[in-house]
């Protein structure tokens, strides 16, 4: 923390190397000895049949199990509260006998779930960025971290992403200091290959100093929330700038990409984005192949899908099986996804997602006390709205926080008000409300829900 406080400090050329010596640090530590190895392992396992990536997946989760039952204390007393032995537990059904684990579980049972097998100095922090509620931060391993980073770079590849690419990033760093009011609201990380843009000084104001930067430099690959990707783009739109050159690669993950975010996204730029869905807890990963479709990662993580309320959508139940220092079995993430059926045409293996919902607390709460999900659909058809947010503070009532393009006319309100009423009851009340910006969580996200109900209500 001390540091990032002398960071804001540092002159803009200062904040560049420390950027970049930032940049290098990572580069070595996800990249260095090891990686290339497990990036060839990951690729090879990708032409592998169905049958043959759940065999692998099932081994890793029976021995992954008995190592949480030997070496770790908290496994080794749920364990025998449940009555359970880790032989009965040998593929992926198996494991439904154990209870599930929440984020609030393992914030406060940090300490046993930590492998102490595992000496300290091998240890490496990681963290949650925590848009619902604190973060989480717990211990992982180098080899943990690059394995996680061969799966991502995996997917990368299958679109012809090569390391050493200039990326423009739109993420969660907070590179530039949120006092500033002129540009560059961006930095360089040089051996990342990366200009950082930061996400929180994004507005009309300054979207054409972004636009005009990416003209200058033309990185070839654009990665980042699907939020802050669509804001940029929506404005190239709304007002007929363009970049003057042609981006070969979006790529987007860390949050929903809403199907008009999608469409903005690839008329702007020229090129539709690529999603990917992972977690620092690395309990999931999903990847987007060259086909269009979404496939699991069988041979990353044991992931289970458990049918919602809404008999549409299914919640996502993860088991780490990369990280020994802090192993979690059965993680309740929270996201919710619907399932394709078939297989895809590139041949690779795993299950298919048809659609990455987002998280299960992005309910509204009706007048009845039924809980509405799946409301990031709402803007399909509003090709007028820049960003919009709904508010609730009373079950029954919210507050529809809308960004309009100048575009936007008395009649798509009608539309707007008429779409939601028909998605939440012609008894909810809806407050209208138009606003410059959306605010953003710390790590720079936008939620689509955000609810000041408590919590018994919300996840009842």
């Amino acid at each position: 923390m001390k540091g990032e406080s002398l960071y804001q400090y540092l002159p803009i050329p200062l904040q560049n190397l420390a950027c970049s010596l930032e940049g290098l640090r990572i580069q070595r530590s996800r990249f260095g000895s090891g990686f290339k190895h497990l990036l060839a392992d990951a690729e090879a396992r990708a032409s592998w049949s169905d049958e043959q990536i759940k065999t692998y997946r099932d081994q890793r989760l029976h021995e992954f199990v008995k190592y949480c039952a030997i070496n770790i204390p908290f496994y080794q007393a749920r364990f025998r509260e449940a009555g359970v032995h880790p032989n009965d537990i040998r593929t992926l059904s198996d494991i439904v006998i154990l209870p599930t684990l929440d984020k609030a579980t393992v914030q406060s049972h940090n300490r046993e779930l930590t492998s102490s097998i595992i000496e300290p100095r091998y240890r490496l922090t990681a963290s949650t960025s925590g848009t619902t509620g604190g973060g989480l931060r717990f211990s992982t391993t180098l080899a943990a971290i690059q394995e996680q980073w061969a799966i991502w770079w995996r997917y990368r590849r299958w679109h012809g992403l090569r390391s050493g690419t200039w990326c423009g990033h739109f993420g969660s760093r907070s590179v530039v200091p949120v006092t500033q009011l002129k540009p560059p609201f961006w930095r360089f990380n040089r051996p990342g290959r990366q200009i950082l843009f930061s996400c929180h000084h994004m507005s009309p104001a300054t979207l054409p100093a972004y636009v005009e930067t990416l003209r200058r430099h033309q990185p070839p690959w654009l990665h980042g929330y699907p939020s802050a990707l669509a804001l940029l783009a929506g404005f190239m739109l709304e007002t007929g700038r363009d970049l003057g050159y042609q981006v070969e690669w979006v790529t987007v993950g860390a949050e929903t990409l809403l199907v008009h975010q999608s469409d903005q996204i690839s008329r702007a730029f020229g090129t539709p984005p690529k999603q990917h869905y992972g977690m620092a807890e690395a309990v999931a990963n999903i990847s987007q192949c060259d086909q269009g479709s979404l496939h699991v990662d069988e041979d990353f993580a044991a992931v289970e899908f458990v049918l919602n309320s809404d008999g549409v959508t299914h919640r996502i139940i993860g088991t780490n099986l990369s990280n020994p220092a802090t192993p979690l079995l059965r993680y309740e993430i929270k996201d919710r996804v619907e399932l394709a059926e078939g297989r895809c045409a590139c041949g690779r293996p795993g299950r298919l997602i048809n659609s990455i919902e987002g998280r299960q607390d992005d309910y509204v709460i009706l007048k009845n006390g039924a809980r509405l999900g799946r409301l990031c659909r709402l803007l399909e058809h509003m090709v007028h709205i820049r960003e919009a947010q709904i508010w609730q503070r009373v079950p029954g009532e919210i507050v529809l926080r809308v960004v309009r393009n100048p575009a936007y006319q008395q009649r798509d309100e009608a539309l707007l008000l008429q779409e939601t009423r028909q998605r939440l009851g012609a008894d909810t009340v809806v407050h209208l409300q138009y606003v410059e910006s959306l605010p953003r969580t710390d790590a720079g996200k936008l939620r689509i829900v955000v609810s000041e109900l408590p919590e018994g209500q919300i996840n009842p």
